[in-house]
């Protein structure tokens, strides 16, 4: 039996169909871009839900911190919006509402550029190189006896 709070259940969430872990590749075929690889799942929410609280479910669903893009309805994964504040995840869902009532919103959950490439401090210590050192010298005071080939030891604190 249905009972008349479903529809309104309903109509109170909008649902994200999530990508993470994969990349955006290009069939060999026709050239058109693919999701190729990682996990994809549905996440319902609230629809009054935050950018804030949206992130902090998407971060726990996927399990890393990251960014959200989203596919236009009607759209290709050549165009995917940046989604960071609540005035775009509005509008978005309003684009969605207006387009295409009910349809899943496409999110591509990718983790930020800050993560991927890291820089080292602005005052970074003496700069120390790990370079191989063959014998005589000996990091840990011991000889290497009946090779014919010299060991390679690593400098400690050098």
């Amino acid at each position: 039996m249905v009972s008349d709070s479903e529809p309104k259940r309903s109509a109170d969430t909008i649902k994200f169909l999530c990508s993470y872990g994969g990349k955006i590749l290009p069939r060999p075929v026709d050239g058109k871009l693919r999701y190729i690889g990682g996990l994809t799942r549905i996440l319902a929410v609230d629809r009054s839900i935050s950018f804030t609280e949206l992130i902090i479910k998407l971060e726990e669903f996927c399990g890393y911190s990251m960014q959200l893009k989203c596919q236009l309805p009607n759209g290709n994964l050549e165009m995917l919006i940046s989604i960071k504040s609540d005035e775009e995840l509005a509008l978005l869902i309003e684009e969605y509402d207006r387009c295409c009532p009910g349809a899943k919103i496409r999110a591509i959950l990718s983790t930020p550029k800050s993560l991927k490439t890291v820089s080292p401090p602005p005052s970074a210590p003496a700069r120390v190189d790990f370079y191989p050192v063959k014998l005589p010298f000996y990091a840990f005071g011991y000889r290497r006896f009946g090779s014919h080939s010299p060991a390679i030891r690593y400098p400690i604190g050098v």
